[in-house]
């Protein structure tokens, strides 16, 4: 698992300052949800979860974090209990660097920390676009910038009209223990604990049992990707590239998760530098 660690008006519901309490931010198309952690005037943190994941991933790792920062987690569009993006919509990678902007918008934070697992090109691309915003980036197993692939653009437009052509309207639904055995199977190196996790906002409760809350659209190519020769201009802008560090610890793609005790101790450990990749080393499992 590779870490790398680097140091419109939208309404927010948050009243409640206990660990773990609720977020909502209003969105044109519904709301952005999320927890938030620690004191209200907090040393800032974003925690964007990866791919078809949740909020919920950062559940057993913040409490385990220094006490004294604001830690929000948010369920990007499509996830967890977010709102879907409206019909026809494509997720991409820029879409969520503007979902990014609306939420720190919304709670009117001008200086922050991204702490990111897997989809490591939004992350890192917010920080590259607006680098006097980040004070720090901490990549969980992320995978950087991917350029432009024509190939895969076209297998996504064509994955989202047969999508569209297809939809009968139809929830597919499942028993509790059904739901679990799904996430298990597609998501093998979770354990059975952290899919639990998971599936607290992953599921949704409807007749019959349980459908899964996240938007299948999320699952298609990203038809929007940045060039060559753009993800080469964004490079220097990056705030996570003059002072960074690569850590290989041992565990697999959701280590901090299954293992946050693993990871906890990087956190203070890599305070001193602007940023840090760490690096999971599934060859020692």
């Amino acid at each position: 698992v590779l870490l790398v660690l680097f140091s419109v008006s939208y309404h927010v519901l948050c009243c409640v300052l206990s660990p773990g309490s609720e977020l909502s931010v209003s969105v044109p198309w519904g709301h952005i949800r999320g927890k938030v952690w620690g004191p209200d005037h907090g040393c800032p943190v974003l925690c964007l979860h990866g791919w078809a994941d949740n909020c919920g991933s950062f559940n057993t790792l913040i409490p385990l974090l220094p006490k004294e920062c604001r830690y929000v987690a948010v369920d990007l569009p499509g996830h967890g209990r977010s709102s879907h993006r409206p019909p026809g919509v494509f997720y991409s990678f820029s879409a969520y660097i503007a979902d990014v902007c609306r939420v720190v918008d919304g709670l009117q934070w001008n200086h922050f920390s991204i702490m990111g697992h897997s989809m490591g090109e939004s992350h890192t691309s917010f920080s590259a676009l607006y680098p006097e915003m980040v004070n720090a980036v901490i990549l969980l197993d992320a995978y950087g910038f991917l350029p432009t692939d024509p190939v895969m653009m076209r297998q996504g437009i064509d994955e989202m009209i047969q999508f569209e052509k297809k939809t009968n309207g139809k929830t597919r639904v499942y028993s509790y223990e059904k739901a679990v055995e799904r996430l298990l199977s597609a998501n093998p190196t979770l354990s059975e604990q952290s899919v639990h996790i998971l599936l607290e906002r992953g599921l949704a409760q409807v007749e019959g049992g349980f459908a899964f809350s996240r938007d299948l659209r999320v699952n298609f190519r990203n038809v929007v990707r940045t060039t060559l020769e753009q993800t080469f201009a964004c490079l220097p802008s990056c705030s996570c590239l003059p002072q960074h560090s690569v850590v290989t610890v041992t565990g697999d793609h959701h280590v901090h998760l299954n293992d946050p005790e693993i990871i906890a101790p990087l956190w203070t450990d890599t305070q001193g530098t602007n940023g840090t990749h760490a690096h999971t080393d599934t060859s020692k499992l």
